[in-house]
């Protein structure tokens, strides 16, 4: 989890929870959507991981 992607879901909880307190649904459905941001940057760096994983062990086996 990088700290962008948590300071969105943070800051998402936080419009979502104001949002519903005030009964101003454009403030909620904001924060819905900056949890979501924070999931997809949490999904995209795992992705990229993962690939840099793949490229490091196709170059490992070019050494064999």
């Amino acid at each position: 989890m990088t700290d962008g992607s948590q300071k969105d879901k943070i800051t998402g909880k936080a419009k979502e929870a104001m949002g519903k307190m005030t009964g101003d649904r454009r403030k909620e459905a904001e924060g819905k959507a900056d949890q979501a941001k924070g999931k997809t940057k949490d999904a995209m760096g795992g992705a990229k991981e993962r690939a840099e994983g793949v490229k490091d062990s196709l170059a490992d086996n070019d050494k064999s």
